[in-house]
């Protein structure tokens, strides 16, 4: 679910961002109309009215030394579990607490550039629906700053103990979770666990994102054949179990994961709270992202943990995932990119934004020439949500002065005039 911003000001004022520079070496200015972007122009060409005057018009922001494109969206959270890396025992489960550290990192993650997250959330057992409760009332809290979706998480599905997990997962969908998920690998019947879980899904006209290894090529064939009649909306998660097969097999999995329609995230920081038997880095080393994209298997990528058990140094930063993916290898710096912006937004089944006239003004500034340079050196960072700013952050280096010892003569950091 996506949540509008506050009032109507937001809804009509104008924005102009000033001598950006876009990754195909462009420098132009960008007029934003609430929450769309009105026109793009070579740069000095935009006024910041543009043709009418309108409630809060005539913001301007410089943005010489910035590079400018589409902001990030964090597919693969887990907002519940997040921040709890330094508890002595389990995290705590009243409301509060979740609630509390639900909006704490959901705004990190804001911070970093990402506009929207889709969190998985614990559903059932001990934790009944206490969790999605927390994160839905987070969700409300940072309306206009983030779109938080969240993903209705239940353990098992099948047998005796299953039926309360369907009543659960079924009270969770009409609570407001807008996607169903699931661990079938940790299911004794993991066929019939994600069974259930599409059917449900097709009940409630709601997307799937599972959470599964993707290490057994029959399994993942019956999952693929099941899914056939919701896609594209069927998300898997974070299949590193892919890197461990055969590679006839790994190849034979991702066409039939293509054929599907079926979506894959990586999780390229390492792994999260969902699946107990991803040891740590394992997710982020394992995937075989471009093998999945040679087949044509829409690839996203997530952080997964942050600052929980599963990654106690995890940060959460959508720019950190495609930095590991462009080291490892697996794709070049630009398409990197695209795995945590466009290809993220697209998994949670949100608009395509791109720099031009006419779309949506969710846009990520960040200070350097180059996608290469960002990716390495992506310190200040200006986000734009719904055509208006809503998170800053700056960096300045400096160095101890050695103008004492003239022969050094050591580069200095150049200051812009405004």
């Amino acid at each position: 679910m996506t949540d509008s911003p506050r009032g109507t000001a937001a809804e009509t004022a104008t924005l102009l961002l000033c001598g950006a520079r876009l990754t195909d070496g462009r420098t132009v200015d960008v007029r934003l109309s609430g929450p769309r972007i009105e026109a793009v122009g070579t740069g000095g060409s935009l006024t910041a009215t543009g043709a009418a005057s309108r409630p809060g018009a005539g913001a301007r922001i410089d943005l010489r030394g910035y590079l400018l494109l589409p902001a990030p969206a964090e597919p693969h959270a887990h907002l519940d579990l997040a921040l709890t890396a330094a508890a002595d025992g389990p995290p705590a489960g009243d409301i509060a607490d979740v609630q509390r550290r639900a909006t704490e990192a959901a705004l990190l993650q804001l911070g970093h550039g990402a506009t929207a997250v889709r969190s998985h959330v614990r559903v059932g057992d001990v934790h009944g629906l206490r969790a999605l409760e927390a994160v839905l009332q987070a969700r409300r809290a940072l309306r206009g700053l983030v779109d938080v979706h969240a993903v209705a998480v239940p353990r098992l599905l099948t047998g005796a103990a299953g039926a309360d997990g369907l009543d659960v997962l079924r009270d969770a969908l009409k609570m407001g979770a807008s996607a169903v998920g699931g661990c079938p690998d940790l299911d004794p019947d993991p066929s019939g666990h994600a069974e259930a879980v599409i059917s449900l899904a097709a009940e409630f006209g709601v997307p799937v994102d599972l959470h599964t290894a993707a290490d057994d090529p029959a399994r993942l064939s019956r999952l693929a054949a099941m899914a056939g009649g919701l896609r594209p909306g069927v998300t898997l998660g974070p299949c590193h179990g892919l890197g461990t097969l055969p590679p006839d097999a790994a190849i034979y999995a991702a066409e039939r994961l293509a054929a599907a329609g079926i979506s894959v995230v990586t999780l390229p920081q390492g792994g999260c709270g969902g699946l107990e038997s991803v040891r740590r880095g394992a997710a982020g080393l394992h995937t075989p992202v471009r093998l999945l994209r040679r087949a044509g298997v829409p690839v996203a990528a997530g952080s997964g943990a942050l600052a929980d058990l599963a990654n106690p140094v995890g940060r959460g930063d959508p720019l950190e995932a495609a930095f590991l993916l462009a080291s490892y290898g697996e794709c070049e710096p630009l398409r990197s990119y695209e795995l945590i912006s466009t290809q993220a937004r697209a998994v949670l089944g949100l608009p395509e934004v791109r720099v031009e006239a006419g779309f949506p003004a969710e846009l990520l500034a960040v200070r350097g020439d180059t996608i290469e340079g960002v990716l390495a050196l992506a310190y200040s960072r200006i986000v734009i949500h719904n055509g208006r700013v809503v998170s800053r952050t700056s960096a300045v280096r400096e160095y101890c002065d050695t103008s004492a010892d003239p022969a050094l003569d050591l580069p200095r950091q150049a200051h812009r005039e405004a």
